[in-house]
């Protein structure tokens, strides 16, 4: 099967440039409102490319854009796309207990609940920090009423990360015959090592050939769908340059120049959907058991 043909999501994680987990050090929560924000603008830029491509996304936004944005999120809800939580205040999940978390979750919910007039089913942790030591977030989830969440990141890597986790979509149980259904970020298999090739900062600095024979590797030899992501900020590359470590600096700056071109050929080479209709895809296809929606 086709990258054409197959299912695949685009996701956006919808944050600004000073949201971001590798800052966190330098950049409080308090002086978010200091800083110029650039997010509606890179955000329409990319409704703009999505609309020219006759292509639907999940936007996983962060509670306080929706907070401080609420005509956008209006915005990218009116053109069809799906409206899903990246918490609240981006913090990763690991560092809250399991009441700030809970808090966080709900307040986000209910900010693009109200944004939107309906439900959001769908959540993405900050910086994919549901790991071994946060896997406790997936019963939060399911209490709130998610139906489905998109943050194992089947990689080995300092902030994130679950090395050996399953690389394609799979029902997670809860309490009370509670389920969710979990989407790992892509990655394609070489040398028992999982190599990242979702989108994000390894979409910009990987070779392009290698994302798409990675991605069509997985469609069509193991046929399953892949998941893509990206972010606002990375299609900005006159964006302010902040303080941080030298890797931080890297991991966030490297070759942002060419997102906007990446982005593009994917669209152009795949199909893509939105998380919600993979999720009702999956849902249909398990004997008739129906996961929520």
């Amino acid at each position: 099967m086709s990258g054409r043909s197959m299912m695949n999501a685009l996701t956006i994680d919808v944050e600004d440039y000073f949201n971001v987990s590798g800052f966190e050090s330098q950049i409080k929560f308090e002086d978010w409102d200091k800083f110029e924000g650039r997010v509606e603008k890179n955000t329409d830029k990319l409704l703009t490319i999505l609309q020219e491509s006759d292509v639907k996304a999940t936007f996983f936004i962060l509670g306080w854009i929706a907070e401080k944005y609420p005509k956008l999120v209006g915005r990218i809800h009116g053109e069809g796309h799906e409206i899903a939580s990246h918490s609240y205040a981006h913090r990763l999940v690991y560092k809250q207990t399991k009441k700030e978390f809970r808090e966080d979750l709900k307040r986000s919910k209910g900010l693009l609940e109200d944004s939107i007039g309906g439900r959001v089913i769908g959540y993405r942790a900050p910086s994919y920090s549901i790991v071994k030591s946060s896997l406790w977030a997936h019963d939060i989830l399911m209490e709130e009423g998610f139906l489905y969440d998109s943050s194992i990141f089947p990689i080995r890597r300092d902030r994130y990360g679950i090395p050996n986790g399953n690389r394609f979509p799979y029902v997670i149980h809860g309490k009370n015959n509670r389920a969710i259904l979990e989407f790992p970020l892509s990655t394609v298999a070489i040398l028992n090592t999982n190599i990242p090739v979702a989108g994000g900062g390894y979409l910009r600095l990987f070779p392009y050939w290698f994302i798409k024979w990675g991605l069509k590797r997985i469609n069509e030899k193991e046929n399953q769908p892949t998941v893509i992501y990206l972010h606002p900020w990375e299609i900005d590359a006159d964006q302010p340059r902040l303080h941080g470590s030298l890797l931080s600096r890297f991991r966030h700056y490297v070759c942002l120049n060419k997102m906007e071109q990446r982005l593009k050929f994917l669209l152009c080479d795949f199909k893509f959907h939105t998380l919600k209709d993979l999720y009702r895809k999956h849902s249909a296809s398990q004997e008739g058991k129906n996961l929520g929606i």
